[in-house]
């Protein structure tokens, strides 16, 4: 599971794996209950989303969220690659990847409505994760199309051209968007805002 679904999400997978490892309580028939740290007192400094999206037309077609418009002025022309199974790449949700072939750039879309459905879900779960030491790298990042966002990651990748940003779209939901293999920061984390930005579009219904 973890080095597909980092790749997409950055945080939100280390999120998934040691949040649920340590907060997932009493399974019966296979499923797991959220234990203590899903209870936890509200962080004041969590932004709030005042208009929440809804995702589930997406999960089964998560390539479906950036238009080949967006992708193609960013030089991804072939198809993306879609992961919506049970496997463990998939744990943190649904995500779609797409490479800029000789380029060697990437870029990936994750819905995290795996890390929601375990309590461990939107800016919140990143936030706690922070807190706990479960999370290495978060900053706040400028709100995209009036959603809040942040950067995220095992650690800081941006000034090497590695930029993931997670957009908060409910209170218990975000969606994550990852830019690899660029020059540095700017390149990689204004792919990555393009990206973010697209995908709340396609989500309103623009």
């Amino acid at each position: 599971m973890t080095a597909l679904v980092r790749r997409v999400s950055g945080t939100a997978a280390v999120v998934l794996a040691a949040l649920c490892a340590s907060a997932c309580s009493g399974t019966t028939g296979g499923t797991a209950e959220p234990g203590p740290s899903s209870s936890a007192p509200a962080d004041p400094n969590v932004p709030k989303v005042p208009a929440p999206l809804d995702v589930s037309a997406y999960t089964a077609k998560p390539c479906e969220t950036v238009p080949s418009s967006v992708l193609s002025s960013l030089d991804y022309t072939a198809p993306g690659q879609a992961h919506t199974g049970s496997a463990g790449d998939t744990a943190a949700g649904p995500y779609c990847a797409w490479i800029a072939g000789a380029a060697g750039l990437s870029v990936q879309v994750g819905l995290l409505t795996g890390n929601r459905d375990r309590g461990i879900g939107g800016l919140a779960g990143l936030y706690a994760g922070k807190a706990s030491g479960q999370v290495g790298f978060l900053a706040p990042a400028p709100d995209v199309a009036g959603y809040p966002a942040v950067y995220t990651d095992l650690r800081d990748r941006r000034a090497s051209g590695d930029c993931s940003l997670d957009v908060g779209i409910a209170d218990d939901l975000v969606f994550s968007v990852s830019a690899q293999g660029y020059q540095g920061q700017q390149d990689s984390c204004q792919a990555a805002g393009t990206v973010a930005a697209a995908v709340v579009s396609t989500l309103k219904g623009a």
